[in-house]
């Protein structure tokens, strides 16, 4: 059972708002988008979620499907419990792959698509591969702490947050981060990309070790109707360490692609 948190604060004069579902990357909770939220709320409903496998989406005895269609099928899900027939959709690291996966589908219902920190080829995300080798050989609190220097620089957070955030990924099953993993470098979607539609926008870090600039380049030349907004000096953390600049960047997007429509 997926973990869904819906929320309408929409200002009154408002009229029929339009939803926005996150979708979370590995390791990580639906609460990375908290500060996301401020800003979009008096004019979108919102659904976040935890993905399958992952926080309060997690169950010891589940078998994961864990493919792609799976993880676009969870995305559709979330829209349907939420009353959304077509919707917004934002998703970062893995989670911005299922979205670019759903997004290819021809029917698929998205108004607008956002991702951030994200690659369309997860053999060319750098470090994955070797995860496996790292959790089995050190646990995964010595996993965490390497992500917690790869996610952020030193200054990027403030201690509460540094403390939430590698707490959360220090408790994520290992099972989830490595079967995830495993799915992502399996994943290329370099040829279905010219088949998205909706109006996309692409937020990139300029100093991810995961996913350099060079990915986002290639994803908006394929992609027709998209749109790229580099962060300087940001690393691979950048939804949660830059939320409240990221949700204006998207906010200033969608007016521009004429949302929320009146």
């Amino acid at each position: 059972m997926l973990h869904i948190e819906l929320t309408d604060q929409t200002l009154p004069w408002v009229i029929n708002p339009e939803t926005i579902v996150f979708c979370h990357g590995v390791a990580i909770n639906s609460n990375i988008w908290a500060e996301w939220l401020p800003t979009l709320t008096p004019y979108f409903k919102i659904a976040k979620f935890d993905t399958r496998g992952f926080g309060r989406s997690y169950r010891a005895d589940e078998t994961i499907d864990w493919s792609m269609d799976q993880l676009a099928d969870d995305i559709l899900e979330v829209a349907e419990r939420s009353g959304a027939q077509r919707f917004h959709l934002v998703g970062e690291s893995m989670g911005g792959t299922a979205c670019l996966h759903l997004a290819t589908r021809p029917d698929a219902p998205l108004l607008s698509l956002t991702c951030v920190s994200t690659s369309h080829r997860g053999g060319s995300v750098e470090r994955v591969g070797s995860w496996r080798q790292e959790v089995d050989a050190l646990g995964m609190d010595a996993w965490s702490d390497g992500m917690m220097e790869r996610r952020f620089s030193p200054c990027a957070l403030e201690d509460r947050q540094r403390e939430w955030f590698s707490d959360t990924q220090r408790r994520t099953a290992a099972s989830s981060l490595l079967d995830a993993a495993d799915l992502l470098i399996r994943t290329d979607l370099t040829d279905r990309l010219g088949m998205i539609t909706a109006p996309t926008l692409l937020i990139a870090p300029d100093s991810s070790p995961f996913v350099p600039l060079d990915i986002p380049a290639v994803i908006h030349r394929l992609i027709p109707k998209s749109e790229l907004a580099v962060f300087p000096q940001t690393r691979h953390g950048l939804p949660f360490s830059h939320a409240r600049v990221c949700a204006e960047t998207l906010l200033s997007f969608l007016q521009r692609s004429g949302f929320p429509r009146p």
